[in-house]
């Protein structure tokens, strides 16, 4: 009997480090174009993937993209175009640690660091007088809080904001729901070096598929580039570390929520209603309740987490019904 288990083992054994160390796979030509395009700068040693695209004529107007968990700056690419056409600049990043910039590990991944990523390539790219609108989704959102908080307090280095659209972020940790595996990755010190090399695409188009609406399911060429830029240099590995933003929220939500409900830089929020991480009613009751000097578009019922992916066409007007309100 030993020896027939010494047999499994011996078969196990290579099978499971061949599937741990399953290379990465190739990026399909519309994230090569998307790099193709973009450009890095370096923060304290690490390479920040960005793009920079120069449009509307006659126009001073920057608009800065900040993308959420766990995908990339490509979550913008359905709206890049038009978003171009009315503005002068339009910028987006790949935060630390996603897409196409460096993934360090072992890494302390926060909120504050990403902040700082952003104003080191507004500086970079010589905006730092400028004024610039921010729209953000997801982790993005709570990125751009700690930006608005240090716009606020007029900190150091501090972006000069001109208005904020936010889309189905986890402002509230009362009213967020992570999914399992997320709170799994960030809880747990023991499982969460294993989780994330044994995650692979069928777990993670699993995962991902439940925060989009059934009616805006992503294709599977989508879902492909969402898990190559995550598996681009190791990306799955630090994810566990990245999540402990939601260990963030919790912490400081009163420097957030503070910012949120005290600023008078013009806000709005696009929200999917279908959302099971920010549900409807709940989120956007309190945020109505706490955040009454902001506007508010809430799209078609059958939209849920990923409202720019799902439906760009709305997401566009109630952005550019925004804009063209102040």
């Amino acid at each position: 009997m030993r020896e027939w288990w010494l047999h499994v083992g011996l078969i196990c054994i290579p099978l499971v480090a061949v599937y741990l160390h399953i290379p990465p796979p190739q990026l399909s030509p519309a994230l090569q174009k998307w790099q193709s395009a973009g450009d890095v700068f370096h923060f304290r040693g690490n390479k920040i993937f960005y793009r920079d695209s120069y449009g509307a004529l006659g126009s001073s107007d920057v608009l800065i993209l900040l993308h959420g968990f766990p995908t990339s700056s490509y979550d913008w690419h359905k709206i890049w175009e038009p978003l171009a056409l009315r503005f002068h600049r339009v910028i987006a990043l790949d935060f630390l640690g996603f897409g196409f910039s460096d993934k360090p590990r072992p890494h302390k991944y926060s909120i504050f660091e990403q902040a700082s990523v952003v104003e080191a390539l507004v500086a970079h790219l010589g905006l730092s007088n400028q004024r610039v609108n921010l729209i953000s989704h997801d982790y993005g959102d709570t990125v751009a809080l700690e930006l608005l908080y240090r716009s606020d307090q007029n900190r150091t280095g501090h972006l000069t904001l001109n208005s904020l659209c936010l889309s189905n972020g986890g402002l509230f940790p009362e009213t967020q729901h992570p999914r399992l595996l997320q709170t799994l990755l960030k809880d747990s010190s023991f499982l969460a070096p294993l989780l994330t090399r044994l995650t692979n695409f069928m777990i993670f188009q699993k995962g991902i598929g439940e925060v989009f609406g059934p009616y805006t399911q992503p294709t599977n060429a989508d879902f492909w580039d969402m898990w190559s830029s995550i598996r681009y240099n190791d990306g799955n590995l630090v994810m566990d570390s990245i999540l402990q933003y939601l260990n963030q929220r919790l912490k400081h939500r009163e420097r957030w929520v503070g910012a949120l409900t005290s600023t008078f830089v013009p806000l709005h929020m696009i929200y999917g209603p279908l959302d099971p991480v920010n549900p409807h009613p709940q989120f956007i009751r309190l945020y109505q309740q706490l955040v009454q000097r902001s506007t508010l578009t809430i799209l078609d019922e059958h939209i849920s987490h990923y409202p720019q992916l799902e439906d760009p066409t709305g997401f566009l007007n109630a952005y550019f019904n925004f804009i063209h309100s102040f």
